[in-house]
């Protein structure tokens, strides 16, 4: 008999585990539920906390005035190719532009080649500068574009710098276009 006893305040023991965990995640879970409810009133209540900073429209034209760093490393859609200035290169016509040839005319003993403008010159114009990036404008629409972009005229944003207090675009190929 004694060994029924044994056995049945084991099995109560057991069973009185069994309670207290079920107990406990049962407070747990409620516990959760109310502070998923409480969040969201947190949330709203306290929106300096949580809310979107937005930027003073004034001061957006300008970057800020963080001091100069060094460079360590200039890329190289950053270098513009100087070294000719002075020589007048004949312009070369990489594509087929369906312009008439002159082989069978005389030269006068001139072995220059004749200019050729590049008919498809993309012509794009800078309409605003912010936080690095530039707002330009070509007949087709509007692009932002940042350093390293590809722009109309299939050459890449070099630069953005301020000369004379007016914001430039310096391109890969040399070419500056300026804020009017």
């Amino acid at each position: 008999m004694a060994d029924f006893e044994d056995e049945r305040i084991a099995a109560l023991k057991e069973r009185n585990k069994g309670l207290l965990l079920d107990r406990a995640l049962t407070f747990l879970g409620l516990a959760l539920a109310g502070a998923s409810a409480f969040f969201p009133w947190y949330v709203f209540f306290n929106e300096d906390k949580f809310g979107i900073s937005v930027a003073d429209s004034n001061t957006s034209r300008e970057l800020p005035d963080w001091p100069a760093r060094n460079v360590f490393s200039v890329s190289p859609l950053a270098m513009v190719n100087k070294k000719d200035e002075g020589k007048k290169v004949p312009p070369i016509d990489n594509m087929t532009t369906a312009t008439v040839s002159e082989l069978g005319k005389e030269r006068n003993g001139d072995a220059s080649m004749e200019d050729q403008p590049f008919p498809g010159k993309g012509s794009f114009r800078l309409l605003h500068v912010a936080n690095g990036r530039a707002l330009i404008e070509d007949p087709s629409g509007m692009y932002v574009v940042r350093v390293g972009s590809i722009l109309p005229d299939e050459s890449r944003l070099a630069t953005l710098e301020q000369r004379d207090g007016k914001w430039v675009i310096v391109t890969s190929k040399g070419e500056v276009y300026q804020n009017n």
